[in-house]
């Protein structure tokens, strides 16, 4: 499953370039990277007033997107 995937913060920053803007900022908040502080999927739905549940699809979407990418890069 996609939860179970572990990538170092600098391959997952390498990859993000795949990601639109509501994805990223997602990702950002969700794994504390550039700056931003790592938070849980209820409290990123609360700051963007949108569902926990919305926000675990996005997530999911967003690391298909990069693990794809990373696959595509590296002829996986």
């Amino acid at each position: 499953m996609i939860q179970d995937l572990i990538m170092p913060k600098n391959l997952l920053k390498k990859y993000m370039s795949v990601l639109n803007d509501r994805e990223l900022k997602i990702i950002k908040m969700r794994y504390g990277l550039y700056g931003e502080e790592e938070l849980t999927q209820k409290e990123i739905a609360k700051k963007l007033k949108i569902s926990r549940s919305y926000v675990s699809r996005i997530e999911k979407r967003s690391l298909i997107k990069i693990l794809r990418e990373f696959i595509k890069e590296n002829n996986v």
